[in-house]
Parts: C-alpha cells; structure tokens; sequence
C-alpha cells in the first residue's frame, strides 16, 4: 500500500489489472483503517481514470453476491452522494414513482455517507428487513415492481470500508463505485453526480458497459435533478442543458430540498411526497427525475409525456399504494 500511495500522489495511475487487486485485498482487510483512509483522501486529490474505475468495478461484481433478476426489464435511479447538499430522498422518491407508473425498479442503496438520511436509512424507517433472499424479490417485482438491496448485503468491499466511510464523511471513489455495482446488473440506470467531470467518466463507463444510461448533474452542484437551474443530461445518442422552465415547472430554492437533520425528517418528507401531500418544489423535483428515468427506458417519448406519468403516479395514489405493498412484502 506505501507503494501505490506514493504513485497516487504523484499524480501517476493504475491499470486496470492493479485497482482490481488493490480493492481485492481491501476486502480480505489486507489494509487498516489509516491506510484506507489515505487511500480515499489520495482520490480525493485527483480524478479517478476510466481503468481505475474498471478494475474496481471488475472486483466488486466479482466478489458481490448475484442475484439474478434478468427477466424484468429493471432500472436504477440513483446518485454518487458527495454534494454536501444534504437533499431529502429524492432518488428513492422517484424510484417509488416509477414503479407506480408501471416501470420495473431495482434500487441498490446504502446508509447515508456524505448526508443525513440515504436509500437504507429511509427504507429502515419504513420498517423495512433488508435481505438476500430472490424469493422475497422476485414477490416484490410481482407484486409492486420494486425490489431494494442494501449494498452491504451484496458487496462484502463495500461492508469493510464502511465504519472509514462514515467517519471520514467525505465524498470518496466508493461514492462513484456504488452505480456501477448493482449486482442484478439493471438493463437501465438514470445517474445523478454532482460535477461535470465526473458525468464524463460515467459516460465513458456507461459506454463500456453497454446499458441503457441517462446521467444528470445540476450545474449548481446537485447530483440530481433539482430544478434550482440548469442541468444537463447526457444520453448514450445525445446532450442537453435543461432550465426547469422548459420542462413548464417552476425553480426551486436550496431550502426546498433540505432533508431535515435526522432520518426520521427525511422519512416524513419522504412520506409526504408518496402522499401527494408534500409541497410542489419537492414535489416537482421528484416528478422531474422519474420522468428523466422513464425517457432512459423508453427514449421514443417526449418529456412532456414522460412528467405526465409521473405526476400521474403521485397524483392517482399509485405511487402510495406502490410503496405499501412493497413494505407488506419487505417489512419486518
């Protein structure tokens, strides 16, 4: 580890091959806590290359436990993290919309590392056992189209670096590794990041891997659509730069985004939207990002079609009623 250390922080990179052992040998705790924490720190520094990326993703699907779910046409909606925005949960919101509109949804989600509440933590306020058992998915697919997997469960990397994570509280490359590791390997995923730099990197992943992908960064920072001003989406055929005004909806403030200071804030904002009670800044956003997800799916449809659908979700209770099926099945 001293060695790669040293390289890394003279700005020099690994082949793919290298990273691949490196995380390896981080999930049979070859390293200690300083040494990972370095190791974070070194990426925090300088940008991670399109084989470093590689070779880290190769050793985690590698090691993840796999779960096939092949036969349902499933998407992911998720965000690295590491915007320091500490946003309620809006991918997770969205997620719920889409399956309510009729979509099949995969969401491989974790604790929150860089804000207060993430995917796991608002599904464990919702009484929610998380599981390795295909059986409880599949009946979660069937019967509301939504299935969640809790990252720790299925990436034994991911588990070990875990207690640096959260003490370190920074963004880190495990934040940009988590897309890429969903271990049903979805035929769709709608990625929110939170720089420019990192939506090129993604993109050239995306491309590699061949999937089906939408990957958006608000340019002010959010690694989501927030519609506080511009985003940008880049698709696998094309580019666009987006104000909330061509989509017909209103901006937002930073303050309309806020996810409270605890779990159990983000859980009742994120129960509101469900309801179709909460307020329309939350409201819209959501819509916005499912409806991004639904044109990755279905690239034919106008956007104007692909928000209809969405508000459509919250607004006929679909989405509530998705969301409570899928604590029946998953709940404890």
């Amino acid at each position: 580890m001293k060695q790669i250390l040293y390289r890394l922080s003279e700005h020099r990179y690994l082949c793919r091959d290298e990273a691949r052992t490196l995380l390896q040998d981080i999930a049979e705790h070859k390293y200690n806590e300083a040494q990972i924490a370095s190791l974070i720190t070194v990426f925090l520094m300088r940008n991670i290359s399109v084989d470093e990326l590689g070779g880290f993703r190769d050793a985690l699907l590698d090691m993840s436990l796999p779960v096939d779910l092949s036969d349902y046409p499933s998407i992911d909606i998720v965000g690295t993290g590491g915007d320091g925005k500490n946003t309620f949960n809006i991918s997770t919101a969205a997620c719920f919309t889409l399956a309510g509109a009729g979509y099949h949804v995969v969401k491989h989600g974790n604790y929150g590392a860089t804000s207060v509440s993430g995917a796991s933590n608002v599904m464990e306020q919702h009484g929610v056992k998380f599981t390795t058992c295909i059986d409880v998915m599949r009946r979660s697919m069937d019967a509301c189209r939504i299935a969640y997997l809790h990252a720790p469960l299925f990436n034994p990397a991911l588990k070990a670096v875990a207690t640096v994570r959260r003490n370190l509280a920074v963004r880190s490359f495990f934040n940009i590794l988590g897309p890429l590791v969903n271990p049903t390997r979805p035929r769709y995923q709608l990625l929110g990041v939170y720089s420019l730099s990192l939506a090129r990197l993604y993109t050239y992943a995306y491309q590699d891997i061949g999937l089906r992908f939408g990957v958006v960064h608000s340019l002010d920072g959010y690694d989501e659509i927030s519609l506080t001003g511009e985003f940008k989406i880049a698709l696998p055929d094309r580019e666009k730069i987006y104000t909330p005004e061509m989509l017909r909806l209103p901006r937002t403030q930073e303050s309309d985004l806020f996810g409270g200071d605890t779990p159990a804030d983000a859980a009742r904002i994120f129960d509101a939207v469900m309801r179709n009670t909460a307020t329309a800044a939350q409201r819209n956003c959501v819509i916005a990002n499912a409806a991004f997800a639904v044109q990755v799916i279905c690239p034919e449809k106008k956007i104007d079609d692909c928000l209809a659908e969405a508000a459509e979700s919250l607004e006929s209770g679909r989405a509530l009623a998705t969301l409570n099926k899928f604590i029946e099945i998953n709940g404890r």
